[in-house]
């Protein structure tokens, strides 16, 4: 009679050296995330151009004369797009991680490989596309430099503009490791997350400025309370305001995306052994 023995997952000492080990299958997933992403699409990853451009045009005209003319406005289309790629990448990347194990159940119950794979695969993928997408905001910036009077200022405080983006992965990675642990007990959170990201968006200043909402001082709190407020008004300093943030905004995004990270990598290390059961 054949023994079957339970695999047990790794000590925390066996991670990096598991990490190294199928570094090569993590970008395996990651080239196929990428390419199931627009595997029907006509025009492919140019959709990763044309999507966010599309977006910034609609929201300028539904929301340009509202928002766009308020003091120290400098460039409303810019201020939107920046605050849209940011939020764009914080809601795919943990929407997509919140599922990758559970959309990989078939290849979880036959292969052993280090679970984790699955949600950090789907966070570096949406990153990769994200940076991608960057691209059309230096197209109209450029635009609006040359043929626009609404000028922006390239400073070298747009090298900074880096640093948000990292403590934004971050907080994906630890928020997508959670979700992903969640989403294999509970298939509800996938559907109550779906609500939770719509009451986000509008808590993030993507395209309005808190400053002209002549908000109470309690709810100017609530909505600061909000990271992404914070690593999307850093993102905006370094490139369209062309100056250096306000450290609190570093501090307080930095400690929270630290802290769920840290609250994501635990809850998915000790219930990974029970994904199997709930698969």
């Amino acid at each position: 009679m054949t023994e079957v023995k339970n695999e047990k997952s790794p000590t925390k000492k066996q991670y990096f050296k598991n990490f190294l080990k199928y570094r090569f299958l993590l970008w395996e997933l990651i080239k196929k995330n990428i390419k199931l992403q627009y595997r029907n699409s006509i025009l492919g990853v140019f959709w990763t151009f044309l999507q966010p451009l599309l977006t910034m045009i609609v929201l300028t005209l539904v929301f340009g004369g509202i928002f766009g003319r308020g003091k120290g406005m400098v460039n409303y289309p810019i201020y939107l797009l920046c605050g849209r790629l940011i939020f764009d990448f914080y809601s795919q990347a943990t929407k997509k991680a919140m599922r990758s194990v559970v959309s990989n159940a078939s290849i979880v119950k036959k292969v052993y490989v280090p679970k984790y794979i699955y949600p950090l695969s789907s966070v570096v993928s949406t990153f990769i596309t994200f940076s991608i997408s960057l691209t059309v905001l230096i197209f109209v910036m450029g635009y609006f430099n040359i043929f626009t009077p609404q000028k922006v200022e390239i400073t070298p405080y747009i090298l900074l503009a880096i640093v948000p983006i990292l403590i934004l992965l971050l907080l994906c990675i630890g928020i997508g490791m959670l979700l992903a642990t969640l989403e294999v007990f509970f298939r509800d959170i996938e559907y109550l997350y779906d609500v939770f990201c719509m009451l986000l968006f509008y808590m993030t200043p993507v395209f309005f400025v808190v400053e002209d909402m002549r908000l109470s001082r309690k709810m100017e709190m609530v909505l600061m309370a909000n990271p992404l407020y914070s690593i999307v008004s850093m993102f905006r300093s370094c490139v369209l305001y062309g100056q250096m943030w306000n450290w609190n905004w570093f501090y307080y995004s930095l400690g929270v995306s630290i802290f769920f990270l840290i609250i994501g990598v635990f809850a998915f290390y000790k219930k990974q052994d029970k994904f199997i059961l709930h698969l």
